[in-house]
């Protein structure tokens, strides 16, 4: 078993076995299952068909009480090849997010995820997910840490400390066009982030509201002794200027630095690789800085509350060297109609994005059942309307093992209405890599940009059967030399009938990726299977 496993399922297993989870077991559901499918892929182009069967042990798991909060769905499968063409494989796929409330103020967070996810920018596209995919990884990642808040007087006080790590498995073949240059895979990273306020409302102490902050996080990869380091101070300010609307303005200073070491070259200058086609790190290099910046940041905007429902946060600055853009927007018309907009900018690793995309996803998710989905490395949407959803796209639009200023935009809109279900998220990431001058076989300068759009519909037939289904678009420019964008198209469905402890599914999806210079790839997949819930 992977160490990432053992950390996410250790991590989550930790807070469900706490004392306040044990007073409330009476109030948990746990449903582990098995499940045997027989899977038919077709490739349209050549008529190609190949089969292979599946075998899969799952878990769900729902916590809801006054001082535990859990949902996890995790499921193993293993592929059964029935044809040379298709390899035997393993696939984990899973999220959990848990929250403990320990004592008054204090509380206990994580959550882990565990699924598949495109690796090398340039490379094949695949959405409906099936055996021996090109160029897919499967991705561990999990974080866990306490948050204080209280009042210190007039004041109110937070804390918090996250630490996360993820793993990624290497790929092999990506289906990158022949005579590309090599770019490195990412291995594993260790972050952590600690985080501290202190403030008083408007209307407290002075008319306005007054806030200072700290925070310090540190992120190192496994990948040429690759190391993240931030640390911030500032101050914000809130003017109310009317009952629904306030001013807001904050400065500070902030220090970044990402550095790495220089990867081992043979005697034509090629960066030397492993076995899993990762760059070796030169122990003997000295650190170099890719990326840094060092000193003032500020920003200032508005704050719009209109109703308990509604939400909305703009703000322009100075940070990065440059102009930023951050905002939000959250909207939940009913109980069962909600929405959120986020517009984001800051310095990343692929790490600690994938952390802070997992903290933001719903607490209470829908769990799609479909096996050639997503599962998880795109939109997953809530159950209430206070939690529309998150997306991982803008982290998953391919696997980077070098740091990057992350900027972009995305939204999620989720409607529950009794046996009807349905959801849209769609957005816009944009990359910009950061590598020590001179090096010539990384991704320094490079900006890459992807589009990307997902809906569902799920119904309820009646107390025994019902459908899911998805569909999926994404467009892929990796910003390196000539390569041609990359598009690919997807769509998923799902009925399924249940007989007491035992399901039956039967599934199908249909891909589409096509590239400029390369031969359009369009296949088509069918699934029955049966599930035994305990």
């Amino acid at each position: 078993m992977k160490r990432s496993i053992l950390l996410a399922a250790g991590a989550l297993g930790a807070l469900a076995a706490s004392p306040a989870a044990a007073r409330d077991r009476a109030r948990t559901q746990v449903t582990p299952y098995i499940e045997l499918g027989q899977v038919l892929t077709a490739d349209l182009q050549s008529g190609d068909v190949l089969t292979y069967s599946t075998v899969t042990a799952g878990i769900d798991a729902t916590v809801q009480t006054r001082t535990v909060e859990l949902q996890l769905s995790y499921q193993y499968q293993r592929n059964i090849s029935w044809d040379k063409d298709v390899g035997d494989d393993d696939i984990h796929s899973g999220l959990a997010r848990a929250a403990v409330r320990v004592a008054p103020g204090l509380s206990i967070e994580g959550g882990a995820l565990a699924t598949r996810a495109r690796s090398d920018i340039r490379g094949a596209a695949p959405v409906v997910l099936s055996a021996n995919d090109q160029n897919i990884s499967q991705v561990y990642s999990a974080y866990v840490g306490p948050t204080y808040t209280g009042n210190l007087g007039a004041a109110s006080v937070g804390a918090s400390y996250r630490f996360g790590y993820t793993k990624v498995e290497a790929p092999g073949s990506t289906g990158v066009l022949p005579g590309s240059p090599p770019l490195d895979t990412f291995d594993d990273s260790k972050s952590h982030l600690a985080q501290a306020s202190i403030g008083v409302k408007p209307g407290t102490v002075l008319p306005i509201g007054l806030t200072a902050s700290a925070a310090y996080e540190r992120d190192d990869a496994g990948q040429l002794d690759q190391r993240y380091e931030g640390k911030y101070g500032r101050a914000d300010a809130v003017l109310p200027v009317s009952g629904t609307l306030a001013l807001a303005a904050g400065v500070g200073y902030e220090k970044i630095t990402t550095s790495q070491r220089a990867a081992l070259v043979d005697s034509t200058g090629q960066p030397v690789v492993d076995a899993d086609g990762r760059f070796v790190t030169d122990k003997s290099a000295p650190r170099r800085i890719a990326y840094e910046t060092d000193g003032l940041i500020y920003d200032a905007g508005v704050l719009w509350r209109p109703s308990p429902r509604t939400f909305l946060e703009a703000r322009v600055g100075k940070r990065y060297g440059g102009t930023t853009y951050i905002g939000s927007f959250s909207y939940a018309a009913s109980d069962s109609l909600g929405m959120r907009i986020g517009v984001y900018d800051s310095v990343q690793t692929f790490g600690r994005q994938l952390r802070d995309g997992i903290s933001q996803l719903p607490s209470s998710f829908i769990d799609q059942r479909d096996t050639f989905g997503q599962q998880f490395s795109g939109c997953t949407f809530g159950q209430s309307s206070e939690q529309a959803g998150g997306c991982l796209n803008s982290v998953f639009q391919s696997i980077s093992s070098s740091s990057y200023r992350a900027r972009g935009v995305d939204g999620v809109i989720g409607v529950n209405r009794g046996p009807i279900s349905f959801g849209a998220g769609i957005g816009y990431a944009n990359r910009r890599f950061y590598s020590p001058p001179g090096t010539s076989y990384s991704i320094v300068g490079v900006t890459d940009e992807s589009y990307y759009a997902q809906a569902y519909f799920n119904a309820t037939l009646d107390r025994n059967s019902g459908i899911n289904t998805d569909v999926f678009a994404n467009y892929y420019e990796s910003g390196l030399g000539t390569q041609p964008g990359i598009t690919s198209l997807g769509a998923t469905g799902l009925y399924y009938r249940n007989f007491g402890r035992i399901g039956t599914t039967a599934s199908l999806g249909l891909y589409n990726f096509s590239q400029e210079g390369a031969d359009d790839q369009t296949s088509a997949q069918a699934q029955v299977g049966v599930r035994y819930s305990f």
